[in-house]
């Protein structure tokens, strides 16, 4: 699938785009241009990769030529630039709707111009009943990735739009567990609003590996969605200070917009969701039996009643979260 291929990477000096250039340098790639507003970040990243398969452009998504420019040639396209902080993001919601919503609508219709073979919209577990704005844009998002080949003429586009939705990376910029390793470092309390709070997890090569997957076996206007554990803060909480310190905590509000669990899949969306012995589902349009079996051999209707939600699911006991953390780069 990636053999030879020219490859743009949206927000690729984020920490997923920097991983997923990592795995993607791996493979026999012809090219990988890294796409993003940040200058010292490329800067940074040119000197700790060091290959010259590489390719830096300045640019924002909210520049429609800019992309065209920069997608030429381009055969595949991972959409992971975005405005993603929901406290900061509640404060600034004109700028989360100019970069997450007009910006993915960019990167689409330049993606039809150049004819770009598969595009990979990242989305994420928040867009599902979105209670705050982050969510909300990232919800818009996946509309337009999944509506987008109503705009493909078939004689003239071959594009392949792709959406995700998973849960928080662990370590990932602003998730909670790096912010409570600097706490713990910092001599600092835990600052906990619920301890019985929940959120999915996924490591990142899990994401990376759950990505490339989606991407090779994606035929278009669905939306992929891994299966996942997930924790509660407060075992998070104290698997850091068995490995790192026994700080104190400190009970805090909930923050504008942050929900207590999050959901994957909620219960209107369960009609067209199609699940498999594979670690992950399929949420497509509206579907018959023969069109699952030719389309998508060996899934099936899910069998589930309630919302995949981050509070029924199985959650990772404390000590497989500390071995998780502990072979992390976080600590």
């Amino acid at each position: 699938m990636f053999d030879n291929k020219k490859i743009l990477i949206t927000g690729g000096t984020g920490s997923l785009g920097m991983a997923l250039t990592k795995r993607l340098l791996a493979e026999k790639v012809d090219v990988i241009r890294i796409f993003s507003r940040n200058e010292n970040k490329q800067v940074t990243m040119q000197s700790e990769f060091n290959d010259d398969r590489l390719r830096f452009l300045i640019g924002d998504i909210r520049d429609l030529p800019r992309l065209q420019r920069a997608l030429e040639g381009i055969d595949i396209v991972f959409h992971t630039a975005a405005l993603k902080h929901v406290p900061i993001i509640e404060y600034n919601p004109f700028e989360a709707i100019n970069t997450n919503v007009i910006g993915s609508r960019n990167v689409i219709e330049a993606c039809l111009s150049e004819n770009v073979d598969r595009v990979v919209g990242v989305g994420t577990d928040k867009a599902v009943s979105p209670l705050n704005t982050y969510g909300a844009t990232k919800l818009l998002m996946e509309k337009l990735f999944t509506t987008a080949s109503n705009y493909l003429d078939k004689d003239k586009h071959k594009t392949k739009f792709i959406s995700l939705r998973y849960g928080n990376v662990l370590g990932s910029s602003g998730s909670v567990i790096p912010k409570f390793i600097q706490q713990i470092k910092s001599n600092q309390k835990i600052t906990i609003t619920d301890p019985e709070m929940t959120r999915f997890s996924i490591t990142m090569d899990e994401a990376l590996d759950f990505i490339l997957e989606s991407t090779i076996s994606g035929k278009g206007s669905e939306v992929f969605i891994p299966k996942l554990r997930a924790y509660k803060i407060d075992d998070v909480k104290v698997a850091l200070q068995e490995l790192i310190d026994n700080t104190g905590e400190e009970k805090i509000p909930v923050r504008q917009g942050e929900k207590f669990h999050e959901t994957l899949i909620n219960t209107d969306e369960m009609r067209t969701t199609l699940e498999s012995e594979s670690k992950y589902m399929i949420l497509q349009k509206e579907i018959s039996d023969q069109e699952i079996d030719e389309e998508y051999p060996g899934f099936r209707r899910i069998t589930l009643t309630k919302p995949y939600s981050s509070d029924v699911v199985e959650k990772i006991p404390i000590n497989d979260l500390k071995d998780i953390l502990s072979k992390s780069e976080l600590l």
